[in-house]
């Protein structure tokens, strides 16, 4: 391997957008892969700028890690994915939109609907869940009343 080809961390965060931080946390969970120099710092090759760029799309539109590092694993490691690799992988994520922009369809009518009654209630709103009383009924705290896909649990970085 070239060495010219090898970016150290900052200018890998520059040209992605991503904090150092987060690109160190990003090889810690398996996402992106840095090789060390001599002295121990890391150097990403320039293919690392195209999976950053996945990460944050895929990110951006609501997938979780785990998705996103399913994802990532159907990429090769030892070379630049290529426009196969890259279809390939939309196939995959194709079926997740279309239920993260159906959750937010219903999301959006339910609010239209709520906005529009005019009620201005929310002890009587079907959407807010007042005292989780949609809990013996739902199965689960909190928004019930959200598609599945809106109300997954948050998980920490």
């Amino acid at each position: 391997m070239d060495t010219h080809d090898l970016l150290p961390v900052g200018v890998v965060a520059k040209r992605s957008g991503f904090a150092a931080s987060a690109l160190r946390y990003y090889e810690s969970q398996g996402l992106i892969h840095a090789h060390r120099n001599s002295g121990g710092q890391r150097r990403f090759e320039r293919s690392v700028l195209r999976r950053l760029a996945f990460i944050r799309a895929a990110a951006n539109v609501g997938l979780t890690l785990d998705e996103i590092r399913d994802e990532l694993a159907r990429l090769p490691e030892n070379r630049t994915p290529t426009k196969a690799d890259w279809q390939r992988i939309t196939t995959h994520w194709r079926g997740r939109l279309d239920e993260q922009i159906a959750a937010l369809e219903k999301l959006r009518d339910g609010l239209d609907s709520c906005i529009g009654c005019g009620c201005l209630s929310l002890k009587r709103c079907a959407i807010s869940n007042p005292y989780d009383a949609a809990a013996d009924d739902q199965g689960a705290p909190g928004a019930a009343y959200l598609p599945p896909l809106l109300r997954r649990p948050h998980k920490p970085a």
